[in-house]
Formats: structure tokens, sequence, C-alpha cells
């Protein structure tokens, strides 16, 4: 990679700088194609353990924004990117998207479905009609203004900081390590543009089921739907949630009155997915959740630590990499939603999961009903095995159904591990999500690290 580039902050009223490249269509790097036969079989016969690891509230221009890698299409390969101070201000001061080192940014930007909506749109309650039928498209152009109006006493410079920031690639060592190494995914989307629980709820279950906040049912196991666990343990797939929440709140296995009812052995504390590494003794699925969400939390959200969210990783990886198990692995990193940062690459429309809606009053007062039909935004992700090519960058994968060369998402996972252990579809959404079974190659590598980067904390703590 290059050494490290400090793009500087601007404020200008001239025309936006540079367009996004467009991405290169669906690669197959082993020469497997996703779903065939041949694919599948190498799929079973290389992984026996998957180890899925959602982080918290991270964008891909965000993390990755600042990394000098051929084929990301991030800030520094394809940028900078503006965002008017205000949306429907003809001449309004632009803010550029820039590095800025904030380890922990302690305004959390709104990821609210409607503030979402109007960071994407640059109104809160967009019309659906015209989103659906491809005349109403996102905008990216509210992200300053809806955190300036989140937290009124911050500036315009402030904000863009915050919203528009990346890191260099000193910052995020472990993470380079990670994208030099393994594969990283340019177009993965979160299943909801809304906040953590559904979207994590969605990851698990292939839909929302009808939530669009973090209501009480995720804190008393009042979710009815079914999961990857409830059908894991039908197939005899071995799991356990690996829970770092600390006691804080439910980890996402528990958000399922099934599991309450019926699996509650299989959460098991985060110290404990470890010695099970090291020890060779994970099951089939072990699921992490890390800690959230405010100082001293390693999830990589905005009130926690991007460099404790790097000890997590490197603490995971590691802990593989030397038992074991290691061969017969595949890692999937990822987060669960991009928590109101700004990324330069519009959410895709998405196949509805159900026929259940969502309906929210934003702060004007307006309401909002959501359909569940179109993805929130691009985080970073990565495939991490030695079976998965190194230094390897995955543009769009193919819908299983259409054929069509389409963006990643959330409920990939479903798809995959639909792949491997025989599982039917969860919901329409997981049958027409491309899956990554191809980048699984046909033979171990012996030089994956040994360990990854170690971080360390920035020159700039908050």
């Amino acid at each position: 990679m290059k050494a490290n580039t400090v793009v500087p902050l601007l404020s200008l009223s001239g025309a936006a700088l540079g367009a996004a490249v467009a991405p290169r269509s669906t690669s197959e790097p082993w020469g497997y194609k996703s779903g065939s036969k041949e694919s599948i079989a190498n799929l079973k016969d290389k992984i026996e353990n998957v180890v899925w690891i959602l982080l918290e509230n991270r964008g891909f221009d965000n993390i990755l924004g600042g990394v000098h890698k051929d084929g990301l299409d991030n800030v520094v390969n394809n940028g900078p990117f503006w965002n008017p101070q205000l949306v429907n201000e003809t001449n309004s001061k632009k803010w550029y998207s820039q590095y800025k080192d904030y380890d922990s940014v302690i305004h959390d930007p709104d990821h609210s479905l409607t503030g979402v909506n109007f960071e994407m749109y640059g109104t809160y309650t967009p019309d659906n009609e015209a989103i659906a039928n491809g005349t109403l498209k996102p905008s990216l152009k509210g992200f300053v203004e809806r955190q300036m109006g989140y937290y009124p006493a911050i500036s315009a410079l402030r904000a863009t900081e915050e919203v528009m920031g990346y890191y260099s690639e000193d910052e995020i060592p472990t993470l380079v390590d990670l994208v030099d190494e393994f594969t990283t995914f340019n177009y993965w989307h979160s299943c909801v543009p809304g906040p953590t629980n559904p979207n994590r709820l969605c990851a698990v279950s292939g839909t929302a089921d009808g939530h669009g906040e973090n209501d009480e049912s995720f804190l008393v196991s009042g979710v009815d739907t079914s999961s990857i666990f409830e059908v894991a343990t039908e197939k005899g797939i071995s799991w356990h949630n690996y829970d770092g929440t600390n006691g804080a709140f439910l980890p996402d296995s528990l958000f399922f009155n099934w599991t309450a009812q019926n699996a509650e052995s299989n959460v098991k504390p985060l110290e404990n997915f470890y010695q099970d590494a090291y020890l060779g003794l994970l099951p089939q699925l072990s699921y992490v959740n890390p800690s959230c969400c405010g100082a001293n939390t390693n999830s990589m959200h905005p009130s926690g630590n991007v460099s404790f969210g790097q000890v997590l990783v490197k603490q995971v990886y590691d802990a593989v990499r030397a038992g074991p198990q290691w061969d017969k692995t595949l890692i999937l990193l990822t987060f669960d939603e991009t928590g109101g940062f700004f990324d330069h690459i519009a959410p895709p429309l998405a196949v509805r999961p159900d026929n259940k809606t969502y309906t929210e009053t934003a702060t004007n007062g307006e309401s909002y009903t959501f359909n569940f039909d179109r993805l929130g935004g691009r985080m970073p992700t990565w495939l991490i095995s030695p079976y998965a090519p190194k230094g390897h960058v995955e543009n769009y994968g193919t819908n299983p159904v259409t054929g069509k060369s389409e963006s990643y998402s959330a409920t990939s996972v479903l798809k995959t591990l639909g792949y491997l252990w025989d599982l039917e579809d969860f919901t329409p959404r997981v049958a027409q999500s491309p899956a990554f079974d191809h980048l699984i190659g046909p033979k171990a590598r012996s030089s994956a690290p040994s360990t990854l980067a170690n971080p360390h904390t920035f020159a700039e703590a908050v």
C-alpha cells in the first residue's frame, strides 16, 4: 500500500470533486460460479466451522476511506465527496469528506429510520412509490445537516469531521492487515436503513419482522420469528452465541423467545470463545456479540473506540489462527449498520422479506411508513479464511434467482450458510441474496499471518 495521505478539509462553493468509478462485475477468483454444484461441494469440503462477528454502526467510507488499496471504492481512490451545509439551500457551503482521527465519535449520529431517510434523501418522508419505480434516488447529501440538527451546539466543521471523516492506514493497522491478506467486499449493505436491533434481527432471521426501532421486544426475548439459531438446532448443527455484552442488553440469539425457552445454555461468555478456539472446541457456528456502546467497549460503536474494536478483531483472529480448527474455518467479519455515517454509495432496492411494514413519527412530526424494500448503507466486510483469496476486493455478487449482478447484504450470510448446511431459504430476501461460496478456494494457503498487527491508541483520543 502507498504511504498514508491526509486529504485536507475543504469548505467550498465549487462543484463536487471526482465521480465514483463504476464497479467491476462479479468475479470468480477460483473459477467457481456461486451456487453451482462444484462451488457448493467445495464449500462443504473445506469449511466445517463458521465464525460470524457483527460489529456496530460504521460505514465503509468512514472505516476504509483512507486505505490506499487498488480496487477499493473509497474516498482516497474515488473522492473526495461532499455534503451541503443545508440541503435545500441552492448556494449552501459544501463540506468535503476528509481525514479526521476521532477514535471515539462522542456525538453518535442519528441512525433512526427517518433520520437515515433525511441523510439519504434530504427529507424525513421520501416518496416510497418514487423510490420503488426509480424516479427518486438517494442524493446522500443530508448527513452534515442532520448531524447539526441532532446536535445543535456543534459547528458545521465538527459535524463534517464526525460524519464524513475517515481513518488513515496507520490508525487501523489491524484492519489494513485484513485488506492485504484476505477478501474485502466493496458492496455489502445492511438489511434495513435504520438502527441496530432491526438489522441484527434481519441478519440472523432474514427479516426485521416489522421492527424499525430498538423496541422493547429486543430486551425481553419477545421476537417470535425463526432464526439461524433455531434452524441450526433443528438440523443438528452445533452453535454458541459468544456474549460480550456484559449484561448491558441481551445478545442477539436471546432476541427470540425460542432461544430463551429452549437454548439459553448455548449462550456463552465471550471469554469462552478464546479457550474454545485455542483448544479446537469451537462449534459449527460461533456467533460473536461484542460489547457496546459507550466508553471501554469493543464494537467500534461511535461512542466506543475504533482502537478497542481492533483489539477484539485481533483477539478473535489470533485465537482461531493458532487453534487446530483454522484449516476448516471461515470467519465473516462485518457490521450491523452504518450508524448515520456518510458513504458515497447509494443503497439499492431489495426484495421484501415479508408483507410487514413499520411506521415512525419523524422529528418534524411527519409520519413515515417503511416497506422493507430497500437496503441500508454500505459497511466494511471481510471474508477471512485460509481459503479466501489473498488481497482480493470482491465487487458485486449474483442474485441466485435472477442471475443479475447485485450488492451483497447481511442476508448473504444466511444464503451461504444455506448452501453449506442444506438449509431452506428463510425468506424471499434470503432467496435472492448473493452468496459468497465461490470465494472459498480449493486449497488452504499456509502463508496467512499467524497474528494480525497490533492496534494502538490514537493521538487524539476523542
